[in-house]
């Protein structure tokens, strides 16, 4: 079911032309993590935000609005779409919380850097490997520290 929800925000995107770049387990996936997700996460500049909500929000689980918690804080949006999460972060000053210094640190998202890669049929712009394997890094939870051994044995 993946695949459908991928499709589903991807035409969203694509349709409005509005820059997007995956993160979170599914960027991971594409540079060699094998582990399942659990969701899809991207980040939309915060000019083109509001333009997101609106086009899903028939499918919106969780509000809007800025959020504090989980080594996140940020604003986004979820959605679920054929049973599958998909969140969409607002690239307007996010931070994550650095569990080795104990701070919230900026997590600055480069609309630049990315490296397309096809993944559930879709060519999709990833965080780069390295800005991916940083803040899994900071973060430090479980599944990241999963992710960043899987993204080091692959590389």
């Amino acid at each position: 079911m993946h695949h459908l929800a991928a499709q589903w925000i991807v035409k969203i995107l694509r349709d409005r032309n509005i820059p997007f770049l995956i993160c979170g387990g599914l960027a991971a996936k594409g540079y060699g993590s094998e582990r399942d997700l659990h969701d899809i996460d991207l980040f939309v500049p915060d000019e083109h935000f509001s333009s997101i909500v609106q086009a899903g929000r028939e499918y919106i689980s969780k509000a809007a609005k800025h959020y504090h918690e989980g080594g996140w804080d940020l604003s986004y949006v979820q959605f679920k779409y054929e049973g599958i999460k998909v969140e969409v972060g607002n690239a307007d000053a996010p931070q994550i919380f650095d569990a080795h210094s104990n701070a919230w640190v900026p997590l600055n998202i480069d609309f630049s850097r990315y490296k397309t890669v096809n993944l559930l049929g879709l060519e999709l712009p990833l965080m780069l490997k390295e800005d991916l394997i940083r803040y899994k890094t900071l973060l430090s939870r479980p599944v990241d520290i999963q992710d960043v051994r899987a993204i080091r044995e692959n590389a």
